[in-house]
């Protein structure tokens, strides 16, 4: 059981607990995708659930400056579960997530605190979240453009290697905290994305809490983080150049009809 370090003065983030990577059984790391489809199809469900429960929980945290207490339960056991199908899904463990919100024996666990909210963060949440939402998605391009590459070494060694393992768990913790901050679970803007300082007056309770990165592990964030901006820079270059593609065809053929002769029926009229 891990202890949780004491509480700070300072402004406190979502934490994450994740155990050191570990053996891993080949053949469930050869099927992973597949095992992990009934848990893909749950999260969306959950999600689909959580955007009408976070737009009433905004309407209420306007009001009351505070998110109500069904939101924080259902919204902080989604990212519960989000987080513990995703550090499956991404090779860190091999232990199945059960079907369940609240999993107190599973070795991947999230911590929020969620307390009193600033109405006019609340009121302009979205617009606020588009940076980290960003780098989320730079972040999960970067990792599954590889994420091949990542497979076949998992499925080589039997386990995940440390740096491999470390900039995996810090992306993991990121877009849990950007889920934590848009789903205004916490006033706590997503940060500290290449690891927390060494503090040897806090006990580690977790491989990931605090999360000390290698260079190893920094490198292969940020070789990531380059692979996830061009990735998607290409994506939105080829998206555009698709749109343009289709719009001057769409123009040609109106052109083409236009210069075609009227029929002589509609000639004799």
């Amino acid at each position: 059981m891990w202890n949780a370090p004491p509480p700070t003065d300072t402004e406190w983030l979502p934490a994450l607990d994740m155990p050191d990577a570990g053996p891993q059984n080949r053949l469930t790391v050869l099927v992973r995708l597949l095992l992990a489809i009934p848990q893909i199809i749950v999260v969306w469900v959950l999600s689909v659930i959580g955007f009408f429960v976070a737009v009433i929980g905004w309407v209420v945290a306007l009001v009351t400056a505070e998110l109500p207490e069904f939101a924080v339960r259902y919204l902080g056991g989604y990212v519960g579960y989000d987080t513990r199908v995703n550090a499956y899904l991404q090779l860190t463990l091999d232990a199945y997530p059960p079907f369940r919100f609240d999993a107190p024996d599973y070795p991947v666990r999230i911590e929020l605190r969620p307390g009193p909210l600033n109405r006019l963060a609340v009121l302009f949440r979205l617009i606020l979240a588009i940076p980290a939402a960003i780098v989320q998605s730079v972040l999960y391009s970067g990792w599954w453009t590889v994420a091949l590459i990542s497979w076949i070494v998992v499925l080589v060694l039997g386990r995940m290697p440390d740096p491999l393992f470390e900039a995996t768990a810090a992306i993991l913790r990121y877009r849990m905290r950007f889920q934590a901050y848009l789903l205004m679970l916490t006033s706590a803007y997503p940060k500290r994305l290449f690891g927390d300082e060494l503090d040897k007056t806090v006990p580690r309770s977790s491989a990931t809490r605090p999360l000390l990165l290698s260079s190893g592990g920094r490198v292969l964030l940020v070789v990531f983080i380059v692979i996830g901006a061009v990735s998607y820079l290409v994506s939105s270059f080829t998206t555009d150049a698709t749109w343009d593609d289709d719009y001057d065809a769409s123009v040609t053929r109106q052109l083409d009809l236009l210069d075609r002769p009227a029929p002589l029926g509609g000639a004799a009229r």
